[in-house]
């Protein structure tokens, strides 16, 4: 399996499709939890793109099967959000491809730590972002929904 990532906007074409997806699946994990609510963290368009952010689409051939995005958190650090996989390639390493091929973009924006957030309802996201190498830490951006959060020192590319 080879996925191609492309940086797009998370509010046009397959970046829209596959965010609004992420958050319809939230709504419905967490109870109608609204993602774009006044209290939750930002990550929409303005957060998502240039200059300090970026927001990718997975292709496996000419089908979008994964999508995430870094923004800038403060200084040196960045945050993953929106984060999804569709559910038929969910098991087969789309995750974990995204999941690095965000890491490489967080480094090339300049960020040597990168964070992020899940939910108590996301076992699986918490064993991925934990294998990868991300450490418990404390609620650093004050989401509501989140039960974990993560921080990762991200290496120099070689």
């Amino acid at each position: 399996m080879t996925i191609e990532f492309r940086a797009v906007p998370v509010d046009d074409g397959d970046g829209r499709r596959l965010a609004a997806a992420m958050v319809e699946e939230m709504r419905v994990l967490y109870d109608g939890l609204d993602l774009d609510a006044a209290d939750m963290p930002k990550a929409g368009p303005a957060e998502l793109g240039p200059p300090d952010g970026v927001f990718l689409v997975g292709y496996d051939g000419d089908e979008a099967v994964g999508c995430g995005g870094v923004k800038r958190f403060s200084d040196g650090i960045g945050e993953i959000k929106r984060m999804y996989v569709v559910p038929d390639r969910r098991g087969s390493g789309v995750a974990q491809t995204l999941l690095a091929a965000l890491e490489d973009e967080a480094r090339r924006l300049g960020y040597g730590t990168l964070r992020l957030d899940t939910g108590d309802r996301q076992p699986g996201a918490r064993r991925l972002y934990e294998r990868a190498g991300f450490r418990e830490i404390d609620n650093y951006n004050g989401n509501p929904a989140a039960a974990y959060f993560g921080e990762k020192h991200l290496p120099p590319a070689p």
